[in-house]
């Protein structure tokens, strides 16, 4: 049986996840995903961490996240606030065409 309360906490760490990669703090980004995959009951999260990973490395190396690790993290979260969040980081990164 899946405890709806869990849930919900496993989409609050993941929010703060992506809160945390947009404020360039790599480490708390990395923690928060780590705790929405282990409240996760149903895979909604499974990518996450890996996403998380290589956004938090673009922080490390290149001071914020790239629009590709936006577009990755996009793309493995479900349809929701949360994807269209990250889609929009994306699209900010593009800059002017």
């Amino acid at each position: 049986m899946i405890d709806g309360q869990q849930q919900r906490k496993a989409l609050g760490a993941a929010e703060q996840a992506l809160k945390a990669l947009e404020s360039g703090d790599a480490s708390r980004a990395r923690t928060a995903a780590a705790e929405a995959v282990a409240l996760d009951q149903v895979a909604a999260y499974d990518g996450l961490v890996a996403a998380v990973d290589g956004a938090a490395t673009d922080i490390e190396s290149e001071g914020k996240v790239s629009r590709e690790s936006w577009s990755d993290i996009a793309a493995m979260l479900g349809d929701g606030p949360l994807k269209a969040w990250a889609e929009e980081r994306a699209e900010e990164r593009a800059g002017p065409e």
